[in-house]
């Protein structure tokens, strides 16, 4: 059996989705997928609530469910590790290891909309300190500069240099939809480089033809479950019934994943 850091290895992007709760977790593995990893906004929407509104406690106890719902290594978004300090982050990632995970994420968001990414020194210790808490764990350090409004390639590579001079296993920027960014991204980096799957993006095949070695889908599988719920409730304040259809290939798949 391969290490979860092997599978970033092979000759075909990792292919890891994001589950949101044990359920979901247990369908997706009877797909087929190799990996799974925890979505904070995935996550947060089970709880009523936006992005960036759980708390430490709260995302690992998610984590460790995830954990035990299959035999799939589990890689936990922890959102800025939780604390502006180095310190806090080390704390994170030493409980993450205590949850059983086999991999975990940092970013390097503020979560200050007015001043949303740290500055590289400061994020860059605060890799340092994940990194010396990881243990076998494997470290994905994200950079934020595309999703908060700094559409500043060079400087998003020069982080992802500094994230892997500092230690991190797999480098992260979440927001590249062009095929040459992601391209030039790789080519500029000597760790496995995680890209997230966008509407309008590249396609996996493209993204496996510019050497990526792992895709994500962020919350993206929560809300297509949410706009299915949408979609038919609905129908049903409509009268309708077109719901099921698409609930007759939920209880097949929930039938097989949960026997």
């Amino acid at each position: 059996m391969p290490s979860f850091l092997d599978l970033h290895h092979a000759d075909t992007p990792l292919l890891i989705p994001n589950p949101w709760d044990a359920g979901s977790a247990r369908l997706l593995a009877s797909l087929g997928f190799q990996a799974l990893a925890t979505t904070s906004s995935g996550f947060a929407g089970t709880l009523g609530r936006r992005d960036g509104g759980v708390t430490r406690d709260e995302a690992l106890a998610h984590a460790a469910s995830i954990v035990a719902a299959t035999d799939l290594p589990v890689s936990a978004d922890l959102e800025n590790g939780f604390g502006h300090s180095p310190d806090d982050v080390a704390a994170t990632i030493t409980a993450a290891r205590g949850a059983g995970l086999a991999g975990a994420s940092v970013e390097d968001f503020t979560g200050d909309a007015a001043d949303p990414v740290y500055s590289r020194d400061a994020a860059v210790e605060r890799i340092v300190a994940a990194v010396e808490a990881s243990g076998d764990l494997v470290l994905t350090a994200r950079c934020e500069n595309l999703l908060h409004g700094v559409d500043d390639l060079a400087d998003t590579i020069g982080r992802l240099q500094a994230y892997q001079e500092a230690g991190a296993d797999v480098l992260y920027a979440p927001g590249l939809v062009r095929i040459a960014d992601v391209e030039t991204v790789v080519r500029n980096v000597d760790r496995p480089v995680n890209v997230l799957l966008l509407d309008g993006g590249p396609a996996p095949a493209e993204l496996a033809g510019a050497g990526v070695a792992r895709i994500s889908v962020g919350g993206t599988f929560f809300y297509a479950a949410a706009g299915a719920l949408v979609d038919a409730g609905t129908a049903l304040l409509a009268g309708e019934t077109s719901f099921f259809a698409r609930a007759a290939t939920g209880r097949t798949g929930a039938a097989a994943a949960f026997s």
